[in-house]
């Protein structure tokens, strides 16, 4: 199993502790190409089955309209305690929303400007729905439940709610290289070759973070992180203890307190069988 202590940062520790709150990004950290890893599911539950009273909560970039069934069915269950999903911009659990942060009307608008100007194709994500200006052929690359969600309406972002912002290049040698986000007060932050979200530029998981710790009354010292893209960097830089996938980004591995296997090398249980075996005698 491939497994490596990181070797830079060294004001970081490497010895994992058992931690008070778990997040956990989900493509390519939980699953892989839409499908559940069911290992992963597995130690998901045997830790809510557990006495160790952890809370377990997922940390996403994707919109809340498209997250996958099986993570809510868990959420229902009560084996996660909460999700914070559009990369921080909305935290919520089983019965509160527990943070939002919407775009202004005037922040939306100035997106939607920067990706006409580029004369690129882009999404809104709102609270049930996702908002495409234009067809484009990501649109049947998603799973059906996008299909059934989504609509094309270039002017919706004036009228309506919606959180973040995600841009399709034409080809890997366009990504608005460019534009200047930051004198918008804003961000791209790319989460595949040719696709990247668009945000605040004090939009982060890190905050959804903090406002989940505030909500249970953990600290963020006391959480475990995993993640594998650069959507993950600030949640890394927040938590106590960061897990890299095996196949994560160069960048964000360098930020990891460790570094695991791919979720086919059953990286997350190289981290969390040890704790689930100290208080059970079982590992998953």
């Amino acid at each position: 199993m491939f497994i490596v202590d990181k070797a830079v940062n060294a004001d970081r520790h490497n010895t994992i502790p058992t931690p008070k709150m778990i997040f956990f990004d989900i493509d390519d950290t939980l699953s892989r190409n839409g499908e559940f890893a069911p290992h992963n599911k597995a130690t998901l539950e045997a830790l809510a089955k557990s006495n160790l009273g952890i809370k377990l909560v997922i940390s996403t970039g994707r919109s809340k309209a498209i997250l996958p069934l099986d993570i809510l069915a868990l959420l229902e269950a009560d084996v996660l305690d909460a999700v914070i999903c559009m990369n921080g911009q909305y935290s919520f659990n089983n019965q509160y929303i527990i943070s939002d942060y919407p775009l202004s009307s005037e922040q939306a608008t100035t997106i939607a400007e920067l990706c006409q100007q580029s004369n690129l194709v882009y999404k809104f994500d709102a609270e049930s729905q996702i908002v495409w200006s234009d067809e484009h052929e990501w649109q049947d690359r998603y799973h059906d439940k996008i299909k059934s969600c989504s609509i094309i309406d270039p002017e919706y972002c004036k009228y309506n709610t919606v959180y973040q912002c995600s841009v399709f290049f034409d080809n890997q040698d366009d990504k608005m290289q460019n534009v200047n986000f930051a004198e918008q007060n804003l961000k791209l932050v790319h989460w595949h070759e040719i696709v990247g979200d668009i945000l605040p530029i004090d939009a982060s998981k890190a905050r959804g973070i903090l406002d989940v710790c505030q909500y249970f009354g953990i600290d963020a010292a006391d959480c475990i992180a995993f993640g594998d893209g650069l959507n993950d960097l600030e949640m890394f830089d927040l938590v106590g203890f960061a897990v890299a996938m095996g196949d994560g980004k160069d960048e964000l591995k360098a930020r990891a307190d460790f570094i695991t296997g791919t979720i086919e090398e059953q990286g997350i249980q190289t981290v969390l069988n040890p704790i689930l075996q100290a208080q059970t005698g079982k590992a998953v």
